[in-house]
């Protein structure tokens, strides 16, 4: 294939060139004799990077250790990192590439109701009462703000920091423990492997954290921003390799589920930033340079006291947020039979989309940081020995817009490319100030109305509307053109839950 460079779509020239390999990938080359950028997205797609992602994309490929860079069709700024991106080091450890909201993931819950069973506007409008009387959105919401949520003290939040999904946690908050068995990850340990190191440093931070029985009361909540519950209607694609995977991971054509994204919460949001103060305070102090001269590109050598605080800060806002998502669908299944009883739920996967992970990644072990990219092992990849998914690959959890649509996926051999990820969804094409100045508000509401997608708010959030997004089926169209993961089902959205606040990520 004939080999072309291409700048981006600002309307100066570019200082960054883009060398296309495929009709869905690219190169990028850094300016020296390091491995170039991988590139997911086809030419419209790659129009999209501006100059300060791209900058952030080369800044993170060049810092030390790094020894991989996938940028996927979603990337946008970020915290150092893009947001989209996909960054493997098998020496040292990067809180950039995971972020202030550790942890941030996709859930979904497939019910045992047919689609006809929610057309009626006053069933879905109940639905919305009765999934916030007991799921509170919103930054700074918690337990309270929901009359039929879940209490949790201080001393539960702590096992649930630690322990993450484990059968005593799930049973004691009225989670299914089978659900664990769906997650990506249903515990995360300590630097050393072990739940004993992650108990020791909380103990260390409890002192110093502020209002922690707080924000344990936001278990069980989505939060703000981009973060949203969605309920929708299966549609799985008509061939048989779609029609098996559906069949492996519970999906049900022609039936209702509910699609959650939200993370770790104000928890994950303190021990983040924690990290960042913590580490940006030792490079001063030893006079270190920062990658690209970004304050938000720190890192710590692994086996070092500095990555090892960061490896348990992380390990427990993940836990959190895995416990905060499985709560979320205990809460929305109660909900649900409240307003139709005899309903029966499933969870079909958990994955997220704000972590880094130990994985083999060129036949070494090393550390995956998937900042807003999310795991796509592929049918026989070895991380999925002895799991429901062997033969098809796990689930994959991409949320476009209400409008559009969202779609599980599974990975496809291809996605060694990209070092098993794919892009956590359609990525923002707006910022939320632009996406303020340009859009209609009434034009947005109008839009919902059309398509018959209720909401829980007055007003939805502007700068959350389809437009201040990439086109979505384009991003699918890098993706599958790229060799990396195939459609399964199209979920279409029958009304939404969110929140205008700041996104929490």
């Amino acid at each position: 294939m004939s080999i072309a460079t291409e700048n981006d779509s600002s309307s100066a020239p570019s200082k960054f060139q883009m060398i296309a390999d495929g009709e869905a990938t690219a190169i990028l080359p850094t300016g020296g004799k390091q491995k170039p950028i991988t590139v997911i997205g086809t030419e419209a797609i790659r129009a999209t990077f501006d100059d300060l992602c791209l900058q952030q994309a080369i800044n993170s490929r060049l810092a030390p250790g790094v020894t991989d860079l996938v940028l996927n069709p979603d990337a946008h700024c970020g915290y150092g990192a893009p947001v989209g991106c996909v960054m493997v080091s098998p020496t040292h450890i990067y809180p950039g590439p995971v972020g202030v909201d550790i942890k941030c993931s996709m859930s979904l819950l497939q019910t045992s109701l047919p689609a006809d069973a929610i057309l009626d506007r006053p069933t879905r409008r109940a639905l919305i009462n009765a999934i916030c009387e007991r799921t509170p959105t919103g930054a700074g919401r918690g337990q309270r703000n929901a009359p039929k949520s879940r209490h949790v003290g201080e001393a539960l939040g702590k096992r649930v920091l630690v322990e993450g999904a484990s059968r005593g946690v799930c049973e004691e908050l009225g989670i299914p423990p089978e659900w664990a068995a769906r997650c990506e990850d249903s515990a995360h340990v300590g630097h050393d492997d072990s739940t004993g190191a992650l108990a020791l440093r909380l103990e260390q931070l409890l002192p110093q954290m502020h209002r922690f029985d707080a924000k344990m009361t936001q278990l069980g909540s989505y939060g703000g921003g981009n973060h949203f519950g969605e309920c929708e209607v299966v549609h799985v694609e008509a061939n048989d390799r779609a029609r098996e995977a559906a069949r492996v991971f519970g999906l049900v054509d022609g039936g209702v589920a509910f699609l959650s994204h939200c993370g770790s919460r104000g928890i994950g949001h303190q021990l983040a930033s924690g990290q960042f103060k913590a580490l940006q305070g030792k490079f001063t102090q030893w006079d270190i340079p920062l990658p690209g001269g970004d304050r938000e590109l720190v890192y710590a050598p692994l086996g070092t006291p500095e990555a090892d605080a960061y490896i348990d800060d992380m390990a427990l806002g993940a836990n959190f947020a895995t416990v905060n998502h499985l709560l979320i669908n205990a809460l929305v299944l109660e909900a649900f039979q409240e307003v139709l009883p005899g309903v029966a739920g499933q969870l079909v996967y958990f994955i997220s989309h704000n972590i880094a992970r130990k994985e083999v990644v060129n036949n070494n072990i090393a550390w995956v940081h998937r900042k807003g990219a999310t795991r796509a092992f592929p049918a026989g990849h070895h991380a999925l020995r002895d799991t429901p998914f062997a033969e098809t690959g796990h689930p994959i959890l991409l949320p476009g817009n209400p409008q559009a649509g969202s779609v599980v996926m599974a990975a496809d051999a291809g996605a060694a490319v990209s070092c098993y990820s794919v892009n956590h969804g359609a990525g923002r094409q707006l910022g939320r100030k632009a996406a303020k100045r340009a859009l209609d508000q009434k034009e947005v509401d109008r839009s919902f109305e059309e398509a018959d997608i209720l909401t829980n708010c007055r007003a939805y959030p502007i700068d959350e509307a389809p437009a201040a997004y990439k086109d979505f089926d384009e991003v699918l169209r890098s993706v599958k053109s790229a060799g990396l993961a195939s459609e399964v089902a199209r979920l279409k959205a029958k009304f939404v839950i969110k929140d205008g606040d700041q996104a929490d990520d």
